[in-house]
């Protein structure tokens, strides 16, 4: 007798899923939500003004323990800059046939380049497919952003980058002076027009006119 109460104990749980309402996932019509904080691909950020946030200074290559992650640093210059500083990734690879999703390489980046999104569909039949580039790492350009090599924002630095103080606003701001054309006539005065239609004139003795051109 006391073998067949333990028969039914261990029934328990079966008997009790028998009468309740299945739930049926429609994948992948229908994907399911995944919880907010789910470590699915990553990501390579940007700043506002399209920069690359990745330094290349290796530290998630050291801190993954399953050695997915390969990065090949290379030096920024004032006529190609792709990230504030001296140096950015030139070559960033996640291999994910070894990548465990821990996390590590997150905490060890220094300026938040590199993070998780709740993107799981990365199933392939091919193993060189799973070697992601920055080619499907990098996010992609916001409005706002430019597509890198261009300068950081006029009159900033590095560290300005690293502490928030460059904005979508003060990137835009960068984007219409360089967009206003730059005219010099025979005479030396300079004349530029900004995007509202007034010109502005500066004449050889350095004294500022500004004239609508709207009437």
């Amino acid at each position: 007798m006391p073998k067949f109460l333990d028969a039914l104990a261990g029934f328990a749980v079966t008997f009790g899923s028998m009468f309740k309402k299945p739930i049926t996932e429609e994948y992948p019509e229908k994907p399911g939500r995944v919880a907010r904080r789910y470590h699915g691909r990553h990501q390579l950020n940007r700043y506002a003004d399209g920069l690359e946030k990745c330094i290349g200074c290796e530290l998630c290559a050291w801190a993954c323990p399953a050695d997915a992650i390969y990065v090949e640093g290379a030096d920024n210059t004032d006529a190609e800059r792709y990230s504030p500083g001296e140096r950015y990734g030139r070559v960033y690879q996640i291999n994910y046939l070894r990548c465990i999703g821990c996390g590590l390489c997150i905490e060890a980046c220094p300026t938040r380049a590199l993070t998780m999104t709740n993107d799981y569909e990365m199933a392939d039949d091919n193993r060189a497919d799973l070697i992601y580039g920055k080619d499907k790492l990098l996010a992609p350009l916001e409005p706002g952003m430019h597509q890198p090599p261009h300068p950081m924002a006029p009159g900033s630095t590095d560290e300005d980058y690293y502490l928030g103080n460059i904005t979508r606003q003060s990137s835009a701001h960068r984007r219409d002076s360089d967009d206003a054309p730059h005219v010099t006539d025979n005479n030396g005065a300079a004349h530029v027009t900004d995007n509202n239609g007034v010109a502005h004139v500066t004449d050889n003795n350095g004294v500022a006119h500004v004239r609508s051109t709207n009437g």
